[in-house]
């Protein structure tokens, strides 16, 4: 399967980024099929060719998320945004589950 996303170009601590056409399993910084632009994401400066990106995308390519949102954000297609990344557990979080089963854990005592 061909996916549409980011490899990672530029020096240590500065990081600019191709947008290329390569397939799902294939190393990040490895070969790819096509180079349709760049993301620069300390200028905020994203390129790509609208009409090559939109073939790719009508032969079945599938964009990662963070490529598909930064398309959505510059207006080269028209779709609602998609969740990239999910925040982390706080451990707040774990502590009503464990309180839901004190009680359960004492009853079974009682019983």
């Amino acid at each position: 399967m061909l996916k549409l996303r980011l490899q990672r170009r530029g020096k240590r601590n500065y990081a600019t980024y191709r947008v290329v056409v390569t397939e799902a399993g294939a190393p990040i910084k490895g070969r790819f099929i096509a180079d349709v632009g760049h993301y620069n994401p300390h200028t905020n400066v994203f390129s790509v060719d609208a009409d090559v990106v939109k073939m790719w995308l009508g032969r079945g390519v599938q964009a990662s998320p963070t490529v598909h949102n930064l398309l959505v954000n510059h207006k080269v297609i028209d779709a609602p945004k998609v969740t990239s990344w999910r925040p982390k557990k706080k451990a707040t979080e774990a502590a009503p589950t464990a309180a839901i089963a004190a009680p359960a854990a004492q009853a079974e005592k009682k019983a």
